[in-house]
């Protein structure tokens, strides 16, 4: 398997520091999740039934027509490829690497392209996928670009999947409200903006052909109870998005302006994190974990990936240990 973000327990085993003695840095998930409430005994007790708001609550807040909760997007990143015929795949580079990987294990031809702008040299594809915000590099794409890029795939017959796992806090950029338009796909997951990694929810919207496809992929109970509950109620809460959505864009910017203050700025970011590519990532990387802050460190090129601080004294704490670096 390919190696992600948020892998403590490897890191505490490796700098010999406890586990809940790091600072997590590495995965871009919200660091004041949504509140799980009391779980209901029937959600642990019984089988989970489609009956039970979540589909409902998951189309008012992505405004889409159609619907398909996942265990995480992920389910549908490792499905997806099974539904095509071999063909061209078109993928940005750098982008989430679960998405090249696992159209390469179906069998089918990559194409890379660039990350700034997917859209540039995709005649000879059958399909492309994006990231929106792409990750890590967060290059944002207007919606009108992408349709456009889909309407030309569309076209001869071709698809586009655009994976939104980090674009909850820019919601004006999702293709939510088009995906019933045949060869249109997208992915929401519930694991960044609502910091609910570990409940592994995520839906892919898309006309009502290709959802049925994906659910006889699929197969049944694809969630558990526990977590459609927790979904249900995530997804209906307002008055938590709206107060999310601002804080997090004034966490973003207080995040690049420190980095850049350390003489480290920004090549770009989101929302949930700031990217910085440098020559000394890897040195970076390596500096920081020996101090208990764990990044996301990419080879290709050399860059990190800096999650959101949650609390004061985690702001503090990356303060001082870029200053160390300075020094």
């Amino acid at each position: 398997m390919l190696e992600h973000g948020g892998r403590i327990a490897a890191a505490a085993q490796r700098y010999g520091i406890p586990a809940d003695a790091w600072l997590d840095l590495s995965t871009g998930i919200n660091p004041r999740p949504w509140r799980v409430p009391r779980i209901p005994a029937a959600a642990w007790a019984r089988l989970p039934e489609e009956n039970d708001g979540l589909e409902d609550a998951a189309r008012a807040y992505y405004g889409a027509p159609r619907v398909l909760p996942l265990a995480g997007s992920q389910a549908a990143i490792q499905a997806l490829p099974g539904l095509f015929p071999s063909c061209r795949v078109g993928i940005a580079a750098p982008s989430y690497f679960e998405h090249a990987h696992a159209w390469r294990q179906a069998g089918h031809a990559l194409q890379a392209l660039p990350a700034a702008a997917p859209d540039e040299g995709v005649d000879g594809c059958d399909g492309v996928v994006v990231v929106q915000p792409n990750n890590p590099t967060g290059d944002l794409f207007d919606p009108s670009r992408l349709l456009d890029l889909h309407a030309r795939l569309a076209a001869r017959g071709g698809w586009l999947v655009v994976d939104e796992a980090f674009v909850d806090a820019t919601p004006e950029f999702s293709l939510a409200r088009f995906s019933d338009r045949p060869g249109l796909i997208v992915l929401r997951s519930l694991g960044k903006f609502f910091g609910l990694a570990g409940a592994r929810v995520g839906f892919a919207l898309a006309h009502a052909g290709l959802l049925e496809r994906l659910r006889e992929q699929l197969g049944p109970w694809t969630m558990t109870g526990a977590s459609r509950f927790a979904a249900t109620l995530a997804l209906r809460d307002m008055a938590w998005h709206s107060v999310t959505c601002a804080r997090l864009l004034k966490d973003t910017a207080r995040l690049a302006a420190l980095l850049a203050r350390h003489k480290l700025p920004p090549a770009s970011g989101t929302p949930l994190f700031q990217w910085i590519t440098t020559p000394a990532a890897a040195e970076l990387h390596v500096f920081l974990a020996r101090r208990g802050i764990l990044t996301r460190y990419f080879d290709t090129p050399s860059s990190l990936r800096f999650g959101l601080p949650g609390q004061r004294v985690e702001w503090q704490r990356l303060d001082a240990a870029l200053l160390e670096y300075l020094k």
